[in-house]
């Protein structure tokens, strides 16, 4: 009876690995179209067209990712979009953008998590930005995100809570580009929730900064401006900017001046640090010098 049953078990467990890799090759060719797709979305130079190949690239996506343990295919090929696993392999999120009229840009993605019955879990993005005169200011559903490409996604724990910090880039407009600062949470439904007030300004020496549950970071377009995770220095580090014409709220004018400010995870918050290479003057040693940003470029 042992015997039998080990003989059982045996051929259901090679099904079952022989089920996943029949869905690692048609998800493969399921790839290729996609990558087509994403090709004519980002790089068609009608408005028109690059529309109806998102809305083609969503369905197929859905479809791909309704196979049994897709959350296993890395879809490597497809360059034009990000996809960014969460630190602890318990999620990954895609996300896109669209150029619609005079350099305007829109967000798309989906969370995928990692089920353990291989099932589809997914939960759409929705951008909002566009519906909101201060996106920095509220915690945010998946049907009201604030859309950007993530580049880096990054963990931390405080009192049994897992935050996950995202770091994204928007291209905005033809003015201005914009990096976030996000955090994303899941609530007691397990469902995604972005956004906390945990970004502190204690250490600044004029608190100007409103309270805000996501960090925005909006500079000259293509000023190529820093924000990025350190992880020598553990510190998410960014470019102090400053205003080529004294017009500090004028976001088109604003330029790294190669200062480095940064935020640091202290009991639950991110914490403001003004100036991180403050006594590097005195003491060039104190503090290794901050790594390239290795964000990805689409163009």
């Amino acid at each position: 009876m042992r015997k039998l049953i080990l003989v059982i078990y045996g051929c259901l467990a090679l099904q079952l690995s022989h089920a996943q890799k029949m869905d690692s090759v048609h998800i493969s060719k399921m790839e290729d179209s996609l990558k087509t797709v994403a090709n004519d979305m980002i790089f068609n130079k009608d408005l028109e067209q690059r529309m109806q190949s998102n809305q083609k690239f969503v369905r197929s996506l859905v479809k791909v990712l309704e196979k049994p343990y897709s959350y296993q295919y890395k879809f490597d090929s497809l360059q034009t979009i990000s996809i960014e696993y969460a630190p602890d392999n318990a999620f990954r999120i895609f996300t896109w953008e669209l150029e619609l009229n005079d350099n305007y840009f829109r967000q798309f993605g989906a969370i995928q998590m990692n089920t353990k019955d291989g099932k589809m879990k997914i939960f759409p993005l929705f951008d909002a930005s566009e519906f909101t005169e201060m996106p920095w200011d509220s915690v945010r559903d998946a049907k009201h995100w604030i859309g950007a490409l993530y580049y880096k996604i990054l963990k931390n724990s405080y009192k049994g809570k897992d935050y996950y910090t995202l770091l994204g880039l928007d291209d905005h407009d033809f003015l201005t580009t914009r990096k976030w600062i996000d955090v994303l949470t899941f609530d007691k439904n397990e469902a995604p929730q972005f956004g906390a007030p945990i970004f502190q300004y204690k250490y600044d020496t004029i608190k100007v900064q409103p309270p805000v549950d996501r960090f925005l970071f909006e500079f000259k377009k293509d000023g190529r401006a820093r924000l990025n995770y350190d992880p020598e220095l553990n510190l998410i580090v960014f470019d102090h900017l400053i205003s080529e014409k004294n017009r500090p709220w004028d976001k088109m004018t604003l330029v790294s001046n190669g200062e480095y400010e940064g935020f640091q995870w202290k009991e639950g918050k991110w914490v403001h640090i003004p100036n991180i290479f403050a006594n590097q003057k005195n003491n060039p040693n104190t503090l290794p010098k901050p790594k390239n940003d290795s964000e990805f470029d689409l163009r």
